[in-house]
Parts: C-alpha cells; sequence; structure tokens
C-alpha cells in the first residue's frame, strides 16, 4: 500500500475529534444518565409500593377491630374502600387460622393456607412480587393485632406490576429522549466550536498552502487563529520568505556566474584574436613599409606624368590607412605588461582629448571636458587607458560630425565614472550585443576596422574595470567606464 493511500486513510481533525472526543463524551453521558435512570427508577419504585404500605397501615386498625369483633359487613366496607385510594389491585383479609375472610378486588387470591398462616405467625410486615391468577403484582402483607396485642389476622393488599412498569418505561422514554438531545447539542457544539476556534483557521492555512503550491510565491498566509494555528502561519511565512531569500541569491549568484562566464569565455576570445592579429600585423608591417618607400622614390621622378603621379599617390593614402590598421592590430593584440599607476582622472582624460583635437577640429566636433571639483585618482596603465578614452572619443566625433561630444568623469559608491557622450543617432538596438566584438563596424566599408570599442574594453577590464553602453542625456551614445578609486598616497596627503 502507497503512502498516498495511507494518507487518504488518515482521519480528518473533525472525524478524530468526533471520534476520540464526543463519542467518549456521549459514553460518559449516556453511562451517567443510566445511572441517574436506575436511581430514578429504584426510587419510583420504591414510592409505589410505600403508597401500598400507607393504604395498608391505614385501615390496620379498623380491620383489626372488625375481625376481632367477627363483624363482617364492616370488614368488607373497609377492603372495599381500599380499592378507591388508588391503584390497588386487590385487598384480602385473613384470620389467625389462614382462612380468607373477606376480600375486594378483581380476583380472588390463590394463595395456601399453611403459607398465610405462616405469615401471620411470623409477625413481620413482608412485602413482595407474586403472581395472583396469572397477573404479575406487588402484595404488602401486614399482620394485625387485638387489643391484647395478640395476631388474629393478616391483611395483604396488592398493586399490578404494570403500574411500576408504566411509569419505568416513561421515565426511560423521557431519558432516552433527554440523552439524544444532550448528545445531539454535544456534538453540534463541538462541530461549531471546532469550526469557530480551529477549523476555519485551517481552512485558510490549507488555502495558502494550496495557492503557493499553484505558483504563487508571493502569497503569505494570514496571521490569525489560536497561538499554535497562528505560529503555524508564521513559520509557514518564514520557511517562504526563506525560500524566495534563497532563491533570489541563488539567481543572482547564477547571474554573476554567467556574467563572469560571459567576460571570461570574451578574455578568452579577445586574447586568441589578439594573438592572431598582433602576428598578422607583425608579417604585414614590412611589405607595407616597403611599398610605402619604393612609392615614394617613385614620387621623387620628375618624368612622372600627372595620372601616373595620382595613381602613386593613392597607393601612398592606401598604404598609410593599411599601416594604421596594423598599428590598431598590434595595439589590440599587445598583452598588458606595463605596471599600472595611480594617476589622475583630469591628466587622463585631458591626455586623450589632446591627442584627438586635430580630428575633433577636422570633423566641427564642440568638446566639452566636465571635472568634478576633487581631484580622484586611478590606478592604470597610463597609455593604454588614454588611448581607450582616444578611441572613445574618436568614435563619438565620427558619430556627431559638427555636432557635440562631452568627456565627463565623477565619483560614485567608491568608484571612478568616465563616460563620453555624443548627440549622434545612438546604437541600434540589434547591434548593441556586438559593440565589442573585434572587427564589429557599424561604419561604411573603408571608413573604420572595429578595433576600437574592443581595444578599449581590453584595456578596460585589464585594469580591473567595466565598460558599458548607457543611455546619453545628450541624445546619442554614451559609453561608461566603471574603475576602483585609487587610495591617496601619504606623500600627496603630506604635500
Amino acid at each position: 500500500m502507497t503512502h498516498v493511500a495511507l494518507w487518504q486513510r488518515l482521519p480528518t481533525l473533525r472525524g478524530a475529534l468526533v471520534l476520540k472526543v464526543v463519542v467518549p463524551l456521549v459514553a460518559i453521558m449516556f453511562g451517567f444518565s443510566y445511572v441517574v435512570l436506575w436511581t430514578v427508577e429504584r426510587n419510583s419504585e420504591r414510592r409505589l409500593q410505600e403508597e401500598v404500605e400507607l393504604v395498608a397501615r391505614a385501615v390496620r386498625l379498623p380491620l383489626s377491630d372488625s375481625l376481632e369483633r367477627k363483624h363482617d359487613r364492616t370488614m368488607q366496607q373497609v377492603l372495599e374502600s381500599v380499592l378507591g385510594v388508588g391503584r390497588v389491585y386487590g385487598a384480602y383479609l385473613y384470620d389467625d387460622e389462614g382462612e380468607l375472610v373477606a376480600y375486594a378486588g378483581a380476583v380472588q387470591p390463590d394463595q395456601d393456607q399453611s403459607s398465610i398462616q405462616a405469615l401471620t405467625a411470623d409477625g413481620r410486615r413482608q412485602g413482595g412480587y407474586q403472581r395472583i391468577r396469572g397477573q404479575e403484582v406487588y402484595s404488602y402483607f401486614l399482620p394485625l393485632e387485638q387489643s391484647g396485642g395478640r395476631i388474629n389476622g393478616l391483611l395483604q393488599v396488592t398493586r399490578r406490576w404494570s403500574d411500576f412498569e408504566r411509569d419505568t418505561r416513561r421515565l426511560r422514554f423521557i431519558a432516552g429522549i433527554s440523552s439524544g438531545l444532550l448528545s445531539l447539542v454535544a456534538v453540534v457544539i463541538v462541530l461549531l466550536g471546532h469550526w469557530s476556534a480551529i477549523g476555519r483557521h485551517l481552512q485558510q492555512l490549507t488555502q495558502s498552502m494550496a495557492r503557493v503550491a499553484a505558483g504563487n510565491r508571493e502569497h503569505r498566509a494570514p496571521h490569525s487563529g489560536p497561538e499554535e494555528i497562528a505560529a503555524l502561519g508564521q513559520s509557514l511565512n518564514r520557511m517562504l520568505d526563506s525560500i524566495a531569500e534563497a532563491e533570489h541569491q541563488m539567481a543572482e549568484q547564477k547571474a554573476r556566474e554567467a556574467e563572469l562566464e560571459a567576460r571570461l569565455r570574451r578574455s578568452q576570445q579577445l586574447a586568441a584574436v589578439g594573438r592572431l592579429a598582433a602576428g598578422v600585423a607583425h608579417e604585414l608591417g614590412s611589405p607595407l613599409s616597403v611599398i610605402d618607400g619604393k612609392a615614394q622614390r617613385v614620387l621623387r621622378s620628375e618624368s612622372l606624368e600627372d595620372a601616373q603621379r595620382k595613381g602613386l599617390l593613392q597607393i601612398r593614402s592606401q598604404v598609410q590607412r593599411l599601416s594604421g590598421i596594423v598599428r590598431q592590430l598590434l595595439e589590440f593584440g599587445r598583452a598588458a605588461g606595463q605596471p599600472v599607476r595611480r594617476m589622475p582622472a583630469d591628466v587622463l582624460a585631458h591626455s586623450a582629448a589632446a591627442a584627438v583635437a586635430d580630428e575633433l577640429a577636422e570633423l566641427r566636433v564642440n568638446l566639452q571636458l566636465d571635472a568634478p571639483s576633487e581631484t580622484l585618482h586611478c590606478a592604470v596603465d597610463p597609455p593604454r587607458f588614454e588611448q581607450a578614452l582616444t578611441n572613445l572619443l574618436r568614435n563619438a566625433a565620427q558619430a556627431s560630425p559638427g555636432g557635440q561630444v562631452r568627456l565627463r568623469w565623477w565619483r560614485e559608491a567608491g568608484c571612478l565614472l568616465f563616460q563620453v557622450e555624443d548627440d549622434g543617432p545612438g546604437v541600434a538596438e540589434q547591434d548593441r550585443a556586438a559593440l565589442f566584438e573585434p572587427f564589429f563596424t557599424t561604419k561604411p566599408v573603408g571608413k573604420g576596422s572595429g578595433l576600437g570599442l574592443a581595444v578599449a574594453h581590453g584595456v578596460v577590464a585589464e585594469s580591473g574595470g567595466r565598460i558599458e553602453l548607457v543611455e546619453s542625456p545628450l541624445g546619442g551614445a554614451a559609453f561608461r567606464i566603471s574603475l576602483a578609486l585609487a587610495e591617496e598616497d601619504p606623500d600627496d596627503a603630506n604635500g
């Protein structure tokens, strides 16, 4: 049998309450009712017997006197008067010899003479149940005494057993109805009390658990009901909070691991591409120098025609372009090996701005430097980091010719932030994922090598920082570099 089947066979709390509380309570109630009923029946029976005895004692003296004087008529009248007192079945008078002298009632008694004579001689009052002519009766025997104290007869007064039985049956009926009603009331009170005090709160808790199981992880159980159930709800809520916190931490950890894995994969990819680029650039450098030198010497000849001179100038122009690409390949492929230095941010920014000043002037771009009021420092390889800023400024100027470019830096949450902004068209959504990939460019063919942002990304990563694309306040694109702030040197503080 499976655990599910066993669980389904377990009684509910209501059923357990009925089985272990209500049933014993009803059993105790019925037991108590039986004891009470038995006591009441015995008292009722005793009361009926006492009524017979009182009737017999009430006519004792007149009958004794009439028996002594032999007044048969008087004896008969007295016995008949006994029948009118109550539910007396019969009254019988015997002499001292056990002979029936007179009787009044439905039937004549069937007592034998010897037993009556023995009862008369005994001289004690006695009562008991017997059968007269097939009728169950209660008989009370009362000896009669003469004036001298001698027993001269015996009085027997009887009452039907059905009188006793009728009262007993009525009492049992009343007791049964009362016990049943009390049991029903007890069951209703217990079940209603269970529902009011426990059941409805457990139902709310069960519904809360069902909602959580259905996927509503934000739901929490109400803090209501008795202290134990409220504590159970609070424990459930704390468990859900712990699970949510653990899931949140796991999600953050997975995100960090994914980011680190992506950065590692990108770094490995960039390293492989860098080694390839460095090798290619090294192999192309010498042939390009030879071509440029040969073209330059040929241009010195005065016998060249204009068309030939123009073709040679175009060759030199393309060779210079290829030389620029080779330099970028060498820069991209150069591994970080120079020691980092603590540098002021404003020195790095102004050096990069000076390096691209002529290009920005040719493109009629207005460059704005936005510096904070305090001097901020970072630990970088100055030439390579200036190259990264230079690439960002050059890209921004080329994206917004005749427009505005801004380089600003500031402190935020223990970090030094550089941001290069422009008012150009920005970066299309579909191009953002591949911005820092080597040789990816959005410029027309022949206008860019696709290495500027890749070099900047590699330099920033070597410095332990991060570069990302953000929204530009100027309306175009903005690249933000985050670096750790460098501690102040003791010599600078004392100087």
